[in-house]
């Protein structure tokens, strides 16, 4: 039997739904950690990194 597709195009191939990944209770606290630790350094980590800087310059004078 011939279906004749040439005035509607052809469905897209046909995939499985992906379920939506979801996060542990201890993934979440590992998360919420890293988060919250680079939120903290990018505070404190350029204070630091002028004090080293500042320190080196005061060796080489």
């Amino acid at each position: 039997m011939f279906v004749d597709f040439r005035d509607t195009p052809a469905p897209p191939p046909w995939q499985p739904p992906r379920p939506q990944p979801r996060l542990t209770e201890r993934q979440r606290r590992v998360m919420t950690g890293v988060i919250g630790l680079n939120l903290f350094l990018l505070l404190v980590a350029p204070i630091g990194g002028a004090t080293i800087f500042a320190a080196i310059a005061v060796a080489f004078r």
